[in-house]
């Protein structure tokens, strides 16, 4: 199988997957792009998991960076058009149905019952990060840093972010 078809086919399983959103796949999308095909590091993972969320627009689009490191702009598009277009159509089906189906007596209890499937999926997507990015006790402190900014202050999350890869510049080079 070519590199481009297992590019889509990867990150079109990924996208169906992500019930609550992108998130939710990080440990799969790790474990499939660094672990089985060897696409990436954890240090490119990472690296691209950041440069994701100080992008604007979709956090996710750290796909396309994937898909780049792997086969160029062709291995970008293989791998946008994988994570995007399935759950896409999958929410605009989902949405109709869901409309539909106002009088269901098990909407709530599905609506309900998603909300901590989701909850726990995001929590092993941070876990997951976790495990690469807090890999001693500088990294620690600077996430800890970053946390309590975020917490103690209503500061956009993204100067929080820049802040902190300035600070991890000189911390660790």
């Amino acid at each position: 199988m070519s590199t481009l078809v297992q590019l889509f086919a990867v990150f079109s399983l990924l996208s169906l997957l992500a019930v609550g959103g992108g998130l939710a796949v990080l440990p799969e999308m790790k474990s499939l792009t660094e672990v089985r095909h060897h696409w990436i590091t954890p240090d490119q993972f990472m690296d691209f998991y950041s440069l994701g969320q100080l992008a604007p627009g979709p956090n996710m689009n750290m796909v396309l960076l994937i898909g780049w490191q792997v086969a160029g702009p062709v291995g970008a598009l293989a791998v946008w058009l994988g994570f995007f277009l399935p759950s896409s159509l999958l929410a605009l089906w989902a949405g109709r149905e869901w409309r539909r189906l106002a009088a269901w007596p098990w909407r709530d209890s599905v609506r309900r019952g998603l909300a901590p499937l989701t909850v726990g999926l995001m929590a092993a997507g941070v876990v997951s990060l976790s495990r690469v990015a807090l890999a001693d006790s500088r990294a620690i402190g600077l996430a800890a840093l970053s946390a309590a900014a975020l917490a103690a202050t209503r500061v956009n999350p993204a100067l929080v972010i820049l802040a902190s890869a300035v600070a991890g510049w000189f911390i660790f080079r």
